[in-house]
């Protein structure tokens, strides 16, 4: 099993209504591939939040080479679609994950 983990920081004035477009489109576009068997969401806690907060999103794959497949094949347009969506409002940075 590996993880594939995607953690976004996003501005405070857009957040409550990015966490709703990532759980009602975002998501659901990435599960669709069929390609990741469960996905969960996490706030990250204890950092100063400033004028941001982050969330975690896990998604969890039978073998790096679905990961991959999705990266090749998926994640571009969905990523696109989140930058269009929310230009300078969030930052992202991506953890490849192997369970032992």
């Amino acid at each position: 099993m590996v993880l594939y983990n995607v953690t976004i920081g996003i501005d405070l004035d857009v957040e409550k209504e990015w966490l709703n477009w990532m759980k009602q489109s975002y998501i659901p576009s990435v599960m669709n591939t069929g390609l990741f068997d469960d996905y969960k969401i996490y706030k990250v806690l204890g950092q100063d939040e400033g004028q941001s907060v982050s969330y975690s999103f896990q998604y969890f794959a039978k073998s790096v080479d679905k990961v991959v497949q999705y990266l090749d094949n998926h994640a571009p347009a969905l990523v696109q679609q989140l930058h269009n969506k929310y230009k300078d409002k969030h930052v992202a940075f991506r953890t490849l994950l192997e369970e032992v």
